[in-house]
């Protein structure tokens, strides 16, 4: 079980009056699931960062709300960003039922060094990022390590099969798909090649900027006709 912790309070303010909450320091929250409704929840910005950078998505933290005894068992379901800022905005909580399996995504963490990359200059090509598994919430990792020091060649792959899992875990994913590959470095022709590409797109947006500049010359005169 997580000893992650996190104290939250009842939220009585809501639509666009959440922005003073903001300004103080609190993020607007939500926790669902469980065995009661929707409950509206305000959490302490700071206290959140801490408590997220640890669990991610996947590790259970313990939500205590106005000052309760019995925390509830919640992941953190959805966290919302401002897309400027990246500052957090709203946090969805789910609380979990700890006897009955959930599935969800766990993201990989690659370790190791591929000599493929290494002695070879390959690249390495991480086909996924993360992957779906099922298990009950006190079961679930955090993340899933990949050791890529399997690939020597770049006819190799690393493949969900080839990848340790706990063993109270179980995988949603095709045992035979890839997860990790390194492919031939470019050669000077294909970099030449991608080059010549990229020079014959701006010649044809400048022809195509000219030709509306021009069209745009023509109605000009003929509306002051």
């Amino acid at each position: 079980m997580t000893n992650l912790e996190l104290k939250s309070e009842k939220r009585e303010i809501f639509g666009k009056k959440v922005g003073a909450l903001r300004k103080k320091g609190l993020i607007p929250a939500i926790v669902y699931g469980g065995k009661n409704a929707s409950t509206p929840l305000v959490v302490e910005s700071k206290d959140f960062k801490k408590v997220f950078k640890n669990a991610g998505e996947t590790t259970l933290v313990q939500l205590f709300v106005d000052n309760g005894k019995l925390p509830k068992n919640v992941l953190i379901y959805d966290v919302s960003q401002d897309p400027v800022t990246d500052e957090i905005r709203h946090v969805d909580f789910y609380e979990v039922n700890m006897d009955e399996k959930i599935a969800t995504k766990v993201p990989l963490v690659f370790i190791g060094d591929a000599p493929a990359v290494a002695d070879l200059g390959g690249v390495l090509v991480k086909v996924m990022q993360e992957i779906q598994v099922k298990a009950l919430p006190s079961d679930l990792p955090h993340q899933i390590e990949v050791d890529i020091s399997a690939l020597k060649t770049f006819d190799d792959n690393i493949l969900i099969k080839d990848i340790k899992f706990p063993n109270d875990v179980e995988v949603l994913e095709s045992a035979s798909s890839s997860v990790a590959s390194v492919v031939p470095p470019r050669s000077e022709a294909e970099i030449e090649s991608l080059s010549e590409k990229v020079e014959e797109k701006l010649e044809d947006i400048t022809v195509e900027t000219e030709e509306k500049a021009a069209e745009r010359a023509k109605e000009s005169e003929e509306i002051t006709k």
